[in-house]
């Protein structure tokens, strides 16, 4: 199974990581971002989802 891809705000430069997803909003190890609801939010700085971008391996 291909690992999941990395995504980095384009605001702030967090990066969602899927091995480790995002226990502040619920999101647990192994969520890709593609299956984030549509209303997650970046826990930095409140960015909407549609502001990540997929990172290069």
């Amino acid at each position: 199974m291909p690992a999941k891809k990395k995504y980095r705000c384009l605001v702030c430069s967090h990066v969602y990581d899927p091995a480790e997803g995002d226990p502040a909003t619920g999101m647990q190890p192994g969520t890709a971002f593609e299956d984030l609801p549509a209303d997650w939010m970046c826990p930095d700085c409140g960015a909407r989802k549609d502001d990540f971008e997929p990172m290069e391996d």
